[in-house]
């Protein structure tokens, strides 16, 4: 993976390695886990065919229930994955590994029957099944990462209405 300065905004073309990181992780993670990780989806940029991204494979892990779900925080950060409590975000827990400037993934912990999941997968499929809305999400990530090249969050929140009208379309489908 490219080792990142933190709060730089660097995309990548399309890597085919991702899926096959995407996957020795998640045979990982159930090595580490078990069956406590339900099931499994990769999402994210890095999981859209053609779209660049920020080499960080996204993993969504579905668990029975987040309360339950937070004894596996001391087992995750044994493994390598730092929790990042995330108050903007409910609905998960979230977790990073690699170290902050090299992140090589992220991790969110959900209910299968919860708002963010149910958003990744509808967003998820939404772009590989529409690739003239897939080619204008990259190009405005191309557009904001030049303009926000070191202010990550800036980049992230000027996705935001894009984001929600992809949204909308894909869950009214």
């Amino acid at each position: 993976m490219i080792g990142l300065e933190r709060g730089t905004v660097e995309l990548v073309p399309y890597q085919e390695g991702w899926k096959t990181s995407y996957e020795e992780e998640v045979e990982r993670l159930k090595t580490i886990a078990g069956e406590r990780l339900l099931d499994f989806e990769h999402i994210g940029s890095t999981a859209i065919e053609g779209l660049p991204a920020k080499p960080i494979i996204d993993i969504l892990a579905v668990v029975e229930s987040l309360e339950e779900a937070r004894d596996l925080v001391p087992v995750l950060e044994q493994n390598g994955y730092e929790h990042r409590p995330d108050e903007d975000v409910c609905g998960r827990l979230f977790f990073a590994k690699g170290p902050r400037t090299n992140r090589t993934h992220y991790l969110s912990l959900v209910e299968c029957d919860s708002d963010f999941y149910h958003e990744k997968i509808a967003f998820r499929e939404h772009l590989r099944e529409h690739p003239e809305v897939a080619e204008q999400y990259a190009s405005l990530k191309r557009a904001l990462a030049e303009k926000y090249l070191k202010r990550r969050e800036r980049y992230t929140a000027e996705k935001g209405d894009f984001i929600r009208d992809v949204l909308g379309s894909a869950m009214n489908e």
